[in-house]
């Protein structure tokens, strides 16, 4: 029997508003007795007195590369950037080579996850074989591996039909569909946001519409099958906007923003450093206000990272050349609370939701993300809230160095994580 005691830290639970110094007391990886003055009674005691303690975090969007993509990442590096990150379940997406359309593919990412053990894998699949928009992939066959949330982000399934057939589908599974938000005959040579920035740089404008077209139009097909629809990375007011009005009509979606898109604007692309370059891309001030304003108000259901990561002989590239994405697994929380939090953006229980019980509450992610209670899985971050530190590419745990938080000071750090009580993280080493 394994007996772990993590004495005196501040236990912030959104799942429950528990919010105080206590003692946790984990049995055989899960949690057995939450209070005070708690006795070792033969557990390992670890010191926590000053540090917070809050359930691992969930990531609805991420990019692992493996299959395929192992030069930019593989399952184990992006797996160890995620522990450092305090995430204990990730959801990779399905745009690997071959893409994540069958249940070899899916086995094989599970596999890999199992092997690595650093953090729970729910693998994403593809809306349609081979992510080419025209025939649906095998949802029965991925469902039987308890895939229930399917897309081909990258690529937008920009067939109506094709899109009305994947809702109406998955609602046999109650699986969620997740459509790329982009009209790409709106953005085609497009290089970033479309506007005054733009316009000063003579680089072709991606406008905000393109995003806002596609959520509308899923948005409608999604009411009228009656189908769960997730948004990924929403950067536009309008978007906003429609995901708002579609809440308060009942249509049955959520959705996230990533945290560049929450920190980051389309002023950062005067320095023409490709790190800045994603999709959708970083836009207005006026956009991350809305955005931050419907993170706080339950609008935006979670915050997801769309860690990106590529070979840093592909990133650093000319603008033009260089491929979208940027790292955000190890740095996410820490933005969030550095950008949002301690300004007084959003209150520290509420973005820690969005980073918990909000992404758990999108998909299955069983044993993740909830209440910290006895007999919950001991799926826990530990975290110095007083670290400051300054984010390094090349010192970050991914493969990768894409990160468009390069020299920027951040507050907070994990220190531990754990993974049904064993340490994946401890003391900010990643036990591999």
């Amino acid at each position: 029997m394994s007996k772990l005691l993590l004495k005196g830290g501040r236990v912030l639970d959104p799942g429950t508003g528990h919010d105080a110094v206590a003692d946790l007391r984990i049995v055989d990886g899960a949690v057995a007795e939450l209070g005070d003055g708690l006795s070792a009674d033969g557990a390992e005691v670890v010191d926590c007195a000053g540090l917070w303690i809050t359930a691992g975090f969930v990531d609805l969007h991420t990019h692992l590369r493996e299959p395929g993509g192992e030069d930019a990442e593989d399952i184990e590096t992006g797996s160890a950037a995620a522990a450092a990150g305090g995430y204990t379940a990730l959801c990779p997406m399905a745009n690997t080579d071959p893409v994540c359309d069958s249940a070899p593919v899916a086995e094989l990412v599970l596999r890999r996850g199992r092997e690595v053990g650093l953090v729970d894998l729910f693998p994403v699949g593809a809306v349609t074989k081979g992510s080419r928009g025209e025939e649906l992939a095998e949802f029965g066959d991925l469902n039987r591996l308890g895939i229930d949330c399917f897309s081909d982000d990258g690529k937008p399934v920009t067939d109506a039909l094709i899109m009305r057939r994947a809702l109406q589908y998955a609602t046999a599974f109650d699986a969620v569909i997740t459509n790329h938000a982009e009209d790409s005959a709106l953005t085609a040579d497009a290089q970033m946001n479309e506007g005054a920035v733009s316009s000063v740089l003579g680089l072709p404008g991606w406008p905000h519409e393109a995003e806002e077209v596609m959520v509308a139009r899923d948005l409608i097909l999604a009411h009228g099958v009656g189908a769960r629809l997730h948004v990924p990375h929403v950067s536009s007011r309008g978007t906003v906007e429609l995901i708002r009005i579609a809440k308060a009509r009942g249509v049955r979606v959520t959705a996230e923003v990533t945290p560049h898109h929450l920190s980051l604007s389309d002023e950062l692309v005067s320095s023409y450093d490709a790190a800045y370059k994603v999709n959708p891309p970083l836009r207005t001030a006026a956009d991350i206000e809305a955005c931050r304003r419907a993170l706080a108000d339950g609008t935006i259901d979670a915050i997801a990272t769309d860690h990106a990561p590529h070979p840093p002989e592909q990133k650093d590239q000319e603008w033009e050349h260089a491929p979208c994405g940027m790292l955000n697994l190890e740095t996410a929380f820490a933005v969030v609370l550095t950008e949002l939090v301690e300004p007084g953006h959003i209150d520290l229980l509420t973005a820690l939701a969005r980073m918990t019980t909000g992404p758990a509450g999108v998909r299955n992610v069983a044993g993740h993300g909830r209440g910290i209670e006895p007999g919950a899985a001991a799926n826990l971050v530990v975290i110095d809230p007083e670290a400051r530190w300054t984010v390094e590419g090349r010192s970050l745990h991914s493969r990768a160095r894409n990160t468009p938080f390069e020299g920027r000071k951040l507050t907070s750090r994990p220190v531990h994580t754990l993974l049904r009580g064993r340490f994946t993280l401890r003391d900010g080493k990643v036990n591999a």
